[in-house]
């Protein structure tokens, strides 16, 4: 299945409107992690990066990358934003005098334009500045304007912050989670609601309430596996294309360390933010004072349900029917992602706990049958060792019951209903 090109353009409105606000452009700037990585990439960068250098802030919303970006002695910056937001920070820019804001002084261009707007009065720069990251890293298709700004203005061999980004899925146990979703279809079971039948729209329901992905942070003690390097599924923002954007297949291959029941998967992002060369031919090529130059200036930023929290949080999506999985059984599969037209993604999923029994995701049917239900998972038959989902990643719902501020008790993993297997109690039996 090709991947269709669906448009965003009739989403404008909606979505430049809601960045518009100040009270969402505060919520994303009181995020301490994402606005504190962001100034210390850019200062640490600013000798290489910066100072001197002509800069672009795509989708620059408030504009505080591009005030960091002058605070590190840009010569000039032109601020990209496609909302009304530009009207503002227009005004924050010409408000600036010699005793308030003086370091951006004539120095930033406000563009009031979608990158993509052909022949906009903006030169070839030095380095790109954005931001364009949604919930999985790539929820509301500004990635793709950032790539498209790095192929159309960025000069050869220039620096993009962030550089890199990687997805990160494991498997999860909540059955406290899966059984309030659970509650909210059966109220649709009903068949004496006021003395009226809802019954018939249960099995849509379910299938709407378990096609939400829930965002919210949740206790690292509920995955199922330690995820490590090899879960990363990587995103080059130097190399990738629009194109593989808009269709990415996530491998899945977990070695699961508890037995217990996977009600899904979750998932987040990390962040590189590094200063070029990216290619390793040509980082090989530098001379060592070079190499120490840029040494100590690589920052990184995790999403992750045991770092700090975020307003990107985490998404967890949800198995209509969970899998019932024995400690260090594999599980195999895989997440494809494909662009749509409410500026995010469909999220096809398929696991099994035997590889022979995972389908070619390249092949997948994308239909619905008569009840809108994706027939990729209804007319799959039933299989014990198998799972398959279909999810909507702009239909989010929120589950704030986890709050990672407030001190956790430190319970064994079995109150989380995982059970480690007896190998692992009897080395810790020998360690006493």
């Amino acid at each position: 299945m090709a991947a269709d090109d669906p448009g965003v353009e009739h989403r404008d409105p909606l979505y430049f409107g809601y960045y518009a606000q100040l009270q969402h452009q505060q919520n994303m700037l009181q995020d301490t992690v994402r606005t504190s990585t962001y100034r210390s990439a850019i200062l640490l960068n600013g000798p290489h990066s910066f100072k001197d250098k002509v800069v672009m802030d795509v989708g620059a919303g408030s504009g505080i990358l591009s005030y960091f970006a002058a605070q590190a002695g840009a010569q000039h910056v032109y601020a990209v934003e496609a909302s009304n937001m530009a009207k503002k920070m227009e005004r924050v820019v010409k408000n600036a005098r010699d005793d308030k804001n003086a370091f951006m002084k004539d120095k930033i261009t406000v563009v009031n334009a979608k990158i993509e707007t052909p022949n906009l009065p903006i030169p070839q720069v030095d380095t790109i500045v954005s931001e364009p990251i949604g919930v999985l890293l790539f929820h509301e298709r500004m990635l793709e304007s950032y790539v498209y700004a790095r192929d159309h203005y960025l000069k050869p061999g220039g620096a993009l912050f962030p550089s890199k980004g990687n997805i990160i899925l494991a498997p999860f146990t909540d059955a406290g989670l899966w059984t309030e979703t659970m509650g909210k279809a059966r109220f649709w079971e009903q068949t004496n609601f006021y003395n009226v039948d809802l019954s018939a729209l249960y099995a849509e329901a379910k299938t709407e309430m378990f096609s939400m992905p829930v965002v919210g942070h949740f206790n690292p003690n509920l995955l199922m596996t330690t995820p490590t390097t090899m879960d990363h599924y990587p995103v080059d923002f130097s190399t990738v294309t629009v194109e593989e954007l808009k269709d990415m297949t996530l491998p899945i291959h977990w070695t699961t360390d508890y037995t217990g029941i996977m009600h899904g998967v979750a998932g987040w992002f990390d962040l590189t933010f590094a200063a070029p060369p990216y290619d390793a031919s040509t980082l090989a090529q530098l001379s060592d004072e070079q190499k120490a130059q840029l040494a100590g200036t690589t920052i990184e930023m995790s999403t992750s349900p045991s770092a700090d929290r975020t307003h990107w949080q985490q998404a967890r999506f949800l198995f209509r029917e969970p899998l019932a999985v024995n400690a260090t059984q594999q599980i195999y599969g895989w997440m494809r992602c494909v662009v749509n037209e409410m500026r995010s993604y469909t999220i096809y999923c398929e696991v099994a706990l035997d590889q022979s029994l995972v389908s070619d995701p390249t092949t997948i049917d994308t239909a619905r049958d008569d009840d809108d239900d994706h027939v990729f998972v209804t007319r799959a038959p039933h299989q014990p060792l198998v799972r398959r989902a279909v999810w909507q990643l702009h239909e989010q719902t929120y589950n704030y019951n986890y709050n990672p501020d407030v001190p956790q008790l430190d319970n064994p993993s079995e109150y989380n209903c995982l059970y480690q297997p007896d190998t692992i109690l009897d080395s810790y039996q020998d360690m006493q």
